[in-house]
């Protein structure tokens, strides 16, 4: 059967007594098992068609991640509609549009706010006509029911739904870093070509026996296809909520697998650089010997080459005296760990390697159901996105963008045949609008997104995401953005990390009042600027930061300065910060 949802069935039979999600339900981590899961999925299925959703039709889910979240995609997909994905974050003018667009009739919505936003649009003159929530805190208004409520009376017999080849499983808007979301559509085969490349790539042994937690939204093309692919396979999915508090959730938890951003492990990096710099010598001493040890260990292991007794012994010590806490603020059991979304530096996926906790980089789009490449488990290369996955082909074009193809490709965009003709060339490569190029052994090296690439006024090409990524790895650094754009030098937007400039601003003698006082500080100024020119030192005079302005609060998801996978809109924070931005250039 070629309906994504055709797992629900074949894994009642196969793990009868296996748990299915986990979700947090009254400061407590609960389970479904696969039958529970099962019934619920087709109990909503059956009210979604009794509440008139036919094959082919929209129905939009605008809520954090939850168990409910999957259960009613799940729903919506067995019955052949197509489930519309909506951010969280998203404010009130993009989820009318995406209703508008996608023809969504009806809503799940997760929280109070989310709720309201929903509300509000019903009277707008959209085709949206209902909506259901599953918290009971919620005061329902008009055209509302409670999920409960909703599937009460609906039967538990349910005959999915087939589905062809060309058949949409889901329209996902792609936030993206610059103008109108697009919907891009994602068929069902997509996503069932897409989960068996991944398992012929890295071939799992007793994947159902796996844990993986959601952290990142489900709304983004990267969690949602490696949750569905996870469910596929029999592995437990539990659901984080509230991303904020992924530390706690970790050790409760205790995942095997988890989807990230670099931002995740940058942060990490960062943090663990600034606690030994400032503890003792002996400290820095056994923590440098054993990240130097752990290198050696690593570099084996990548090489697929045999481990010599003492290092292993001497791993073994390196594990108990540093790497063995970190692991353990990670849950203690992780270890496949696929990140994409933005690019990471070799230098943080070196380190996590030496420590044992392996990062898997890969790339993809939205546009290519997530992953084209990815690190396969040895003789991956550092500073790279891997090898090809699946069926997936890449040939470098104009400029040296990367043109893809493969079984993954969307259908195109929703609505959209001008846009859609815009990305494929005549022999139906799609234009990805990164830069790179494939090494000698086949490995993919991204330069940077073609329109992040900036000339400055002197005809000098800067490709920003490198250096950026230089500076965030360190941990006085939360958020920086280059400007050089036709400008005669480059200057940086940045964001401290504010938790770690807190202890800092007492060494420098500087009283806290508030942020925006604070970033203007002569001392605090002239700490950054030391900073910066010790992280730049190596770089060429032209790439070099010259001036930069210090913000007093971090960019938002909510305020559209940043992505949901935390990449800075550059457009967007020029824009809104343009005399900031231009005071940079006046007084020369």
């Amino acid at each position: 059967m070629s309906n994504v949802t055709s797992f629900l069935q074949k894994n009642v039979n196969l793990y009868p007594t296996k748990p299915a999600l986990g979700f947090k339900k009254d400061h407590e981590w609960k389970e479904l098992g696969w039958y529970q899961l099962k019934r619920l999925v087709f109990k909503t299925a059956n009210a979604l068609k009794a509440s008139g959703v036919k094959e082919n039709d929209k129905v939009s889910i605008y809520a954090d991640n939850s168990a409910e979240w999957i259960i009613f995609d799940l729903a919506i997909m067995a019955i052949g509609a197509v489930t519309v994905p909506v951010y969280s974050t998203n404010g009130e003018d993009q989820v009318e549009y995406i209703i508008k667009d996608s023809g969504a009739e009806i809503i799940f919505a997760g929280n109070q706010e989310q709720y309201n936003v929903c509300q509000n649009l019903l009277n707008k003159g959209l085709p949206l006509k209902q909506i259901i929530v599953s918290k009971k805190y919620i005061k329902l208004k008009e055209n509302s029911s409670y999920l409960e409520t909703f599937i009460e009376s609906a039967s538990e017999d349910l005959e999915i739904v087939e589905r062809g080849e060309d058949d949409l499983a889901t329209l996902i808007y792609t936030s993206g870093t610059t103008g109108v979301p697009k919907g891009v559509m994602i068929t069902h085969s997509n996503f069932l070509k897409a989960f068996d490349a991944h398992m012929e790539f890295f071939k799992f042994k007793r994947f159902e026996d796996e844990h993986s937690l959601a952290f990142l939204p489900l709304t983004h093309v990267f969690e949602r296809s490696w949750t569905l692919l996870c469910l596929h396979f029999g592995a437990k999915v539990s659901f984080l909520e509230n991303p904020k508090l992924i530390a706690s959730a970790l050790t409760e938890v205790k995942p095997t697998m988890m989807c990230s951003v670099p931002r995740f492990y940058q942060k990490i990096y960062a943090g663990l650089n600034e606690m030994v710099n400032s503890g003792s010598d002996l400290k820095k001493k056994i923590f440098n010997w054993a990240i130097e040890n752990g290198s050696l260990f690593s570099e084996k292991k990548r090489l697929n080459q045999s481990m010599p007794f003492g290092l292993n012994i001497k791993n073994k010590i390196a594990n108990a005296l540093v790497f063995g806490k970190v692991k353990k603020k990670l849950g203690g059991k992780l270890w496949f760990m696929p990140c994409g979304g933005a690019s990471i530096s070799a230098e943080v996926t070196q380190f996590f390697d030496a420590m044992g906790i392996h990062i898997t980089v890969g790339y993809g789009m939205t546009e290519t159901t997530a992953t084209i490449t990815a690190f396969p488990f040895t003789k991956y290369k550092y500073g790279t996105a891997g090898k090809l996955l699946g069926d997936s082909q890449i040939k470098i074009g104009e400029n040296d963008e990367i043109l893809v193809k493969g079984s993954g490709l969307m259908k195109g965009y929703y609505n959209k045949p001008e846009e859609t003709a815009k990305v494929f060339d005549n022999d139906g490569w799609m234009k990805t609008g990164d830069a790179g190029f494939m090494d000698d052994e086949g490995n993919l090296v991204i330069t940077d997104r073609i329109k992040d690439l900036m000339k400055t006024s002197n005809g000098k090409y800067i490709a920003p995401q490198p250096i950026e990524n230089m500076f965030s790895n360190n941990s006085y650094i939360n958020q920086i953005m280059l400007v050089a754009e036709d400008k005669p030098y480059v200057t940086a937007v940045i964001v401290p990390n504010f938790e770690s400039m807190t202890e800092k601003i007492k060494s420098l003698g500087v009283t806290f009042t508030n942020w925006v006082d604070v970033v203007k500080n002569e001392k605090v100024l002239s700490f950054y600027h030391q900073l910066i020119d010790d992280i730049q030192k190596d770089l060429p005079g032209f790439e070099k930061i010259k001036k930069f302005v210090l913000m007093p609060a971090d960019f938002e998801i909510q305020s559209g300065e940043i992505t949901p996978t935390l990449k800075i809109k550059r457009n967007i924070v020029i824009q809104k910060y343009k005399s900031i931005i231009d005071a940079m250039y006046h007084h020369e």
